[in-house]
Order: C-alpha cells, then structure tokens, then sequence
C-alpha cells in the first residue's frame, strides 16, 4: 500500500472517517460469507429446516447492504482524499514559485492535478477495501475450515500462498510498465497543452502540421505503452485464475472422492465447498484491483515527489523571521550565485549589486544572460546557491516572503490576465475599491480602452486577456501596480516588449509616475524605457559587466 496516501489519510479527519467507514463495511460483507454458507449449506443438506431461509435472506440483504455503505464511503474516501492532495498541490506550487518549476512543463502538471489524480479512484475504491478483505477473510475462513474439516484446511493453507506469490512477481512487472505509461501520458497532455497554447505562433512560422506529427508520435509511444501494461495486467489475471482454479480442484476433488465413500457427510462438504473459495476470492481481487490502481499510484508518487521534493533553502519558521524594515529599501546582493537544477551553467555568478532608496535601476542584455534569474531573486522566487540578498540591511532568506511581496509592485513581461472582470483583474492581490481601480487605470493609461469595453470595467476578460491587444494587457498590469500604493518597490520586467510606438510612449510615461518615490529595478530593451533609469547595469552571462549612470535619467 502507498505509505504516503496512507499517512495522509490518517492525518486528515474527513478522509480518515470516510475510509473506516469503507474499510469496516468491505470487512462486514466479507464475513456475511461464513455465515451464508452455514445457513446454505444447512438448508441445502436438510440440516437445516426452510424456517432458516428467513435468516438466510436476511445475510444476504446484510452483505447488499454492506456493500452499498462501502461503495458511498468509498466514493466520498476518494473525493475527499483527491481534494486534499488537489489544495496541497496547488499551495506547493505556490509557494515554489514560477522560477523553482525548471523541471516540470505546465501542461504536465495540468494533467498530473487532473487526470492524474482523478486515477486514484481505482485504487482507493477497490484496492484499500479489497486489501483489507483479504487480511481478514482468508483467516476466518480457514479457522472455520479446520473446525469443519481438518484435510481441506490443511490444502487451502498449503496453495493460498501461492497467489501472493504469483500477483507480487508479476505485480513487479505490472508497476515497471504502468509508470512508463504514466510517464508517457504526462509527456502527452504536456506537450499537447503548449502545442495548444503556442498554436498562432507554430502557424505563423508554419511549424503546425510539424508539431501535429509530433504529437501523433508521442500518441503511439503511449498507445504502446497502455498496450504493454494490458498485456501484463492480462497474464496476470491469467496466472491468479489459473493458481486459483488449480488449488480448487485440489479440495473439490478429495471432498467428492471422501463424499462418495460415506467418510464426509452432507452438510460438511457443501460447507467446504462453498467456503474454499472465498479464501482465494479476495487474494484474486486484490490481484486484479492492483493492476486498475496502478495508474493511480504512479501519479500519487508524482505529486508527493513535487510536494516533497527539495526547492532548494526552505523559508524560515514563522518564529525566526526577521522584522522587515520600514520606508523605501535599501537592495544589496552579496557575491550572490544562483544555479537551477539540471543546468551545469550558473543563471548568476558572483553578482554584487547595491540599489540605493527611491534609485531607478535599468538592467540591460541579451536574452538569457541573467536579468529576469536577478527580479526573481528579489521576488523571492529564486534561492541563491551562494551569497546573500539584503533589503534594508536584513537577509531575504530571513523575511515573510508574503510580507515583503506585499510591498512590491511587480510587471511582468507577459502578464497574465485571468478570465473575470478587468476590475477583479486590475486589483488582484488588493482590496482596492472601485473608484481606487478607476484611478489606477487612469494612471496607467488604460481607462480609455477600459471604459470604451461593452460594460466597462465589468467586463470579463478571456483567459490570459485574448480579447485584448499586448499594449492593453500591458496597461492593465501596470494598473494593478498602481492598486498598490503601498508598495514601495517596482519591478518591471521588459513592460515595453512587443509594443507599437504608441502603446510604448504610454507605457515609459505611466512607469515615470509609477516609480516616483520608490526603488525601481527595470529590465529594459527599449531606449525610451532606458532614459528613465539613473543607473544602467549591463548583465552578460550572469554577471555584471558594467555599471553606469544614465545619461538623460531622473536626477
């Protein structure tokens, strides 16, 4: 059984009940059996008078019952627990950050948070319960094998064994085969969900029938690899039946053979009979209910491995954490180096940097060389493998991430717009009032286009704003810094890229007021965007190559 859902389970109450319920229920209807086949047995060999069959009636309604109560809490197991994992998945991911997710594609974390985890059904209804059975059932039946019948108990205990034995050999198979195929549904619906999002880029530059052929082929490498775990998961039911039909010939034999000489009577043979093979019928579920969960299972170990896996320095305690100085900050990055997992190159190498109080630094040069790695350390989003970044004199390492990012204002180069409102879009991570919304737009230029939309600011937006220009979503992202008065530093992340030369002017004058009065940190391609900087910072490689004043900047 997974130790990790397991653990989880137990920890969570709603879960934890449900399950016991489940369990209990599974456990219940599997002793019903005993006692239907002693009442069956009775009536079957004339031990019994037909009065019994009102008991026997009454077992039977019982294990129906059972087995509706099982398959409910079992249903609401399931729900709760996919829930739970769904919640603590989405707050991983949170709190990791963009910059620490190097390692997995969005697409493969969409299909991992659903249909992923949509797989653990079979596992946690089937599996759990059928578990459960078969440590208890297999047992009670054999107990009352030997008070019937001494020669068939000691059969049943010699070949029960043997359908562990066989399901775990080709269960090791079946475990190998399903994660390949896991790993290749993962593979799919990630590389389908960027084909899908990058789909007018692929047929501008006529790369879609090319990435159509892509997908198809990685299609095939998951249809083979679902055909390969059939394959198994069919031997394996052909091994467990087999043993199974093997081992009840063993007692059905003897029993006839015994019944016909007179050394067995009626009423113990039918007993037998019909016991035997409720000791290998769980075994058998088990077998079969492990090959439908293991899809299931290769996705829990996915998810655990992203909500335990290691991102680098963890935040410190709530109770370590130090007081975030007040006022515009001073920044400072000391010797500071960041490598991400599976590169060999340093994103940052050596970087020292002061930002001075209400400073507008402007970081320039090519792409990848380090400048985004650099916002996203001051974000909080990137841990340096060496050195340190001081705000105000304090380690970040040491500070409230959420507190401090509450006082930054950030612009992204591709910022993205949810499907709701533009004013729920525009205040997002604020409670700012309508006519604080209104006023931010104004500010960032974008209450023209705003209010010229069919309702306005109520307007619902498509998702990552398709309904609007680049040079809209930009000013609507620099509204939403202007929602934040607060904030007394500004990160802005090429805010003019891709932009006319209309919707540039008006971007460089709404950042001018943006930044008036706070430490800004821009990185800049544009040289509208330059000029507004005191300080220019030229990054090659990962490393500061030169540090000058601005020539036409605020001071």
């Amino acid at each position: 059984m997974h130790k990790d859902l397991l653990r989880l389970a137990r920890a969570e109450r709603t879960v934890r009940r449900h399950l016991l319920v489940c369990v209990m229920a599974a456990v219940l209807g599997g002793l019903l059996v005993l006692a239907q086949a002693e009442l069956l047995s009775g009536v079957l060999s004339g031990g019994l008078t037909t009065m019994a069959l009102l008991p026997l009636a009454a077992v039977v309604v019982a294990r129906a019952l059972s087995g509706l109560l099982q398959g409910v809490a079992a249903g609401r197991t399931a729900t709760a627990l996919k829930s739970v994992l769904r919640h603590r998945l989405l707050s991983r991911l949170r709190d990791l950050g963009p910059a620490r997710l190097t390692g997995h594609r969005s697409g493969e974390l969409v299909t991992l948070a659903g249909r992923g985890l949509d797989a653990l059904d079979p596992y946690i209804t089937g599996y759990l319960p059928a578990v459960a059975v078969a440590g208890v059932v297999p047992v009670a039946v054999l107990v009352r094998l030997f008070a019937a019948d001494l020669g068939t108990a000691v059969i049943v205990l010699v070949t029960l064994p043997l359908i562990p034995v066989f399901g775990a050999l080709v269960g090791w198979q079946t475990k190998v085969v399903t994660e390949r195929q896991w790993r290749a549904l993962s593979r799919l619906g990630g590389h389908f969900l960027d084909v899908v999002r990058g789909l007018p880029t692929l047929r501008a530059f006529g790369r879609a029938r090319y990435q159509a052929t892509v997908i198809q082929q990685v299609a095939d490498a998951h249809r083979s690899a679902t055909m390969r775990t059939l394959r198994v998961a069919f031997l394996s039911s052909l091994v467990l039946e087999l043993v199974a039909s093997l081992s009840l010939a063993l007692v059905a034999v003897p029993v006839g053979l015994r019944l016909l000489s007179g050394s067995l009577d009626l009423r113990t043979a039918l007993l037998v009979l019909l016991l035997a093979p409720e000791a290998y019928i769980p075994l058998r579920a088990v077998g079969t209910k492990f090959h439908a969960a293991m899809e299931g299972v290769a996705a829990a170990d996915q998810t655990f491995a992203v909500l335990e896996g290691s991102s680098g320095e963890e935040p410190a305690s709530r109770g370590d954490l130090a007081a975030l100085p007040a006022g515009v900050p001073e920044i400072r990055l000391e010797n500071v180096t960041v490598r991400y997992p599976g590169r060999t190159d340093p994103a940052l190498e050596g970087v020292s940097l002061v930002v001075s109080p209400g400073e507008l630094v402007a970081l320039v040069g090519e792409s990848g060389a380090g400048k985004s790695t650099l916002l996203h350390l001051l974000l909080g989003f990137v841990t340096p493998s060496e050195g340190r970044v001081l705000v105000g004199g304090v380690d970040l390492a040491g500070l409230d991430h959420d507190v401090w990012r509450r006082r930054l204002a950030f612009v992204p180069q591709r910022p993205h717009l949810f499907a709701t409102s533009v004013a729920d879009n525009i205040r997002l991570g604020s409670s700012a009032s309508p006519e604080e919304v209104r006023t931010a737009a104004a500010a960032a230029g974008a209450a023209e286009f705003v209010e010229a939309l069919p309702e306005g600011y109520a307007t619902v937006v498509g998702e990552r704003g398709a309904d609007l220009s680049a040079g809209q979503r930009q000013r609507v992202a620099l509204a939403r810094a202007f929602c934040r008065p607060g904030a007394e530093m500004l990160l802005l992340d090429e805010p003019t890229a891709r932009l006319d030369g209309r919707s540039e002017a008006a971007i460089v004058e709404a950042t001018r007021t943006l930044a008036a009065g706070r430490t800004a940190v821009i990185v800049a391609h544009r040289p509208a965007m330059i000029e507004l900087a005191d300080r220019v910072i030229r990054v090659e490689s990962g490393k500061i190559v030169s540090d000058r004043l601005a020539l036409g900047g605020r001071r």
